[in-house]
């Protein structure tokens, strides 16, 4: 028997016309190149939307062509993302990051038609479009003022091709499976590869992101996502604080790690709730707040993610400014949240150390997403907190396959599920501890040593501003791991000292073998310790013999 509900697909356009319906006055605030300090509302937002869908129209892009986005967040890319998946077309954000053969390759591979770039990637783009025969022209995110000159292929200017559009446009009705969004992976081992999200996956990830258990954003918050938009949707903020009708505030370029000032202002000025990032993106900002003594009073929370957010950063979010650090998990493949660390009333409770170790998981599930952890014969391993294995994940927005793969995939080996290449346990509250990659694990002795915990030790001692351990090869042990460290600044400390930090918080087992001290830990383009290009940098080092392992 089937239910006697309407049919009603899920499509992002409904969450565009919710907010415009519920929260037209609500405030967009962006930093741009061409405006230090943009404001609109959300109802001035969508009629530009409509009036972009005509511009493509016009321009010539086909009815499902893929639109490429190299920009910062702001109200243009925020107009972009809209009006790009609710006319049919794919919405495809890239990360200029990446190297220049990788971009190269995914503006091919994806085959777009039309690239819409700030004009600070300009220079960027020209080099890359000469080997991108299919690009059809590139938009220029701008005013005809700002208007650079450039070599680039069919130039356009943002502002110019929406001042004479009408703002009327009647979106096409579309199967809640047509294809809205199109990331591409980092592509750290071999190719990049594309994930293509759908309206359906979009918007049912927008629902369980806003949930309390999740982010829990309501019409009352101030939603500063520093997390790019290039990267994975930045986390699916834009359409979730769009659905429940946030305040935006869109820091643009000021989003890198040398403008903690701006952002800081805009924290205080625009009165930000919350915001999220990756660790790295923090560290600036914790650091000037600390020099400066500036507070970050209007914020409450901030989710951090990408990689393994440190204990003593958590504390000093908590301790010094009041606002609850949310640790989150996900990959482009889960587009992107899968776990949050909310407490449940079997944690909330917890205090000391087992609080400390507690506010390390990586969360538990969110609604939708189910997770298992399998050993290497494929059975499935109890949730006990002890027991570790790969990492698996399915659910209505995860990947089913990637885009165009040419070769199967090895992580959707098992129907019905995707390998996410972690390494983890899952306590009997459900809730993940991320032991490491699957590349990453440091197998010493035929026993696993967690390369995360240990660098998450390491960040908790004051003279550490990053680490990373990776694993070096020992001709007994097979691999024993190396500490790898960059000094905070104006402190001393010896490799001897850090290496006595660890014993009595690990097995002795664990306690690195070795520290090397360095100017700069090399990242990923998604701002992710790179241990690939770590390995490469340690790959003739020798461990001391000396060491007591």
């Amino acid at each position: 028997m089937e239910g006697l509900m309407m049919e009603f697909p899920l499509l992002v356009k409904t969450i565009m016309s919710h907010a415009e319906r519920n929260h037209p006055q609500q405030e967009i605030v962006s930093v741009t190149a061409d405006n230090p300090l943009h404001r609109y509302t959300f109802e001035e937002c969508f009629s530009r939307v409509r009036k972009l869908a005509n511009v493509f129209d016009k321009i010539g892009a086909g009815g499902d062509a893929r639109i490429a986005t190299l920009a910062w967040n702001d109200y243009r890319h925020m107009e972009l993302y809209f009006s790009v998946s609710c006319s049919g077309r794919v919405c495809h954000t890239i990360n200029p990051r990446l190297y220049t053969e990788q971009l190269i390759y995914i503006i091919n591979h994806a085959v777009d038609e039309f690239i819409f770039t700030d004009i600070m990637f300009v220079e960027l783009l020209e080099e890359i479009v000469v080997h991108c025969p299919q690009i059809k022209g590139c938009v220029i995110m701008s005013d005809a003022k700002h208007m650079p000159e450039t070599t680039l292929p069919n130039p356009m200017c943002y502002e110019t091709l929406l001042q004479d559009e009408s703002d009327e446009h009647e979106w096409p009705e579309l199967d809640e499976n047509t294809a809205a969004v199109l990331c591409y992976t980092s592509g750290t081992t071999g190719k990049p590869k594309g994930v293509l999200y759908s309206h359906r996956s979009t918007v049912l990830h927008t629902y369980g992101q806003a949930l309390p258990d999740t982010m829990g954003i309501s019409a009352l918050d101030c939603v500063f996502p520093i997390v790019p938009m290039f990267h994975v949707g930045a986390w699916g903020f834009p359409f979730a604080g769009t659905m429940v009708g946030t305040k935006f505030v869109m820091p643009g370029p000021s989003a890198t790690l040398s403008e903690p000032k701006l952002l800081v202002d805009l924290i205080n000025n625009e009165g930000v709730t919350i915001s999220a990032g990756v660790p790295t993106v923090w560290l600036p900002i914790l650091k000037y707040t600390e020099e400066t003594g500036r507070h970050l009073k209007p914020l409450r929370k901030v989710a951090i993610g990408g990689s393994a957010c440190p204990l003593s950063m958590m504390e000093e979010f908590r301790d010094l400014y009041g606002v609850q650090v949310v640790h989150a998990w996900g990959m482009t493949e889960t587009n992107p949240l899968g776990a949050v660390n909310n407490h449940k009333p079997a944690t909330v409770i917890l205090r000391g150390e087992e609080l400390d170790r507690h506010m390390q998981s990586a969360g538990r599930a969110i609604p939708g997403v189910q997770l298992k952890i399998v050993d290497d014969d494929g059975e499935e391993l109890p949730w006990d907190g002890v027991a570790y294995g790969a990492l698996k994940v399915r659910g209505p927005w995860v990947c089913a396959t990637y885009f165009k793969l040419e070769e199967a995939s090895d992580a959707h080996s098992e129907k019905g599920w995707f390998d996410t290449g972690d390494v983890a346990t899952i306590d009997s509250e459900g809730f993940i501890r991320i032991t490491d990659r699957t590349k990453d694990v440091i197998k010493s002795g035929g026993e696993w040593i967690s390369s995360i915990e240990l660098e998450n030790i390491a960040m908790g001692n004051k003279a550490v501003a990053e680490a990373a351990v990776i694993g070096i090869h020992d001709p007994r042990w097979q691999e024993r791991p190396l500490l790898v460290v960059v000094k905070s600044d104006g402190t001393e400390v010896e490799a001897r000292e850090l290496i006595h930090y660890f014993e009595g918080k690990v097995a002795k087992w664990w306690i690195p073998d070795d520290v090397v001290f360095v100017d700069e830990i090399p990242h990923t383009a998604t701002g992710k310790i790179s241990k690939l290009a770590l390995r490469s940098m340690f790959a003739d080092y020798t461990l001391p013999e000396s060491a007591e392992r």
